[in-house]
């Protein structure tokens, strides 16, 4: 059993299926996707609600075995759901605001990231910064009421 590759995917959560999306990416390397979609779904339905788009990378080996880790939603999907929109502005960094979130919001976005393997030694304000900078570039402001701006 030797490592193949890693393979990074963004899959929705406790309703993956095998198909076309997830065939691409694992069935080159000789993984049942079935085998995979059954582990993932029953890994991810306890943490987060059904559908919720989730990174997932994958440790493929020679014998068909495979490892994965499930990390948290993008950074954008959480912005835009505490923000109460659908969809993101066309363009980056839009002349209008396209709503607002809260500080508090913001900190509870950063405490879900912080948990993923590559930022949990990154301190909570940093990653909150780093919340905020995306924030801004989706044309959402974070604001405590109505006419304060942070």
């Amino acid at each position: 059993m030797s490592f193949l590759r890693h393979v990074k995917l963004r899959v929705p959560s406790g309703t993956a299926r095998p198909g076309p999306a997830i065939g691409q990416a694992l069935g080159p390397l000789g993984i049942n996707m079935a085998e995979f979609c059954k582990q993932f779904n029953e890994r991810s339905e306890p943490m987060y609600e059904k559908g919720v788009p989730l990174g997932v990378r994958l440790s493929a080996y020679s014998d068909r075995s495979f490892k994965f880790d499930i990390r948290s939603p993008p950074t954008s999907y959480l912005i835009l759901k505490c923000a109460g929109l659908e969809k993101g502005p066309g363009q980056p960094n839009p002349e209008v605001a396209h709503g607002y979130i809260t500080p508090e919001a913001v900190y509870e976005i950063a405490r879900i990231k912080q948990a993923d393997e590559m930022r949990h030694h990154l301190p909570l304000e940093g990653v909150a910064r780093s919340v905020i900078g995306s924030a801004r570039t989706m044309g959402i402001q974070v604001r405590e009421a109505e006419d304060d701006v942070v």
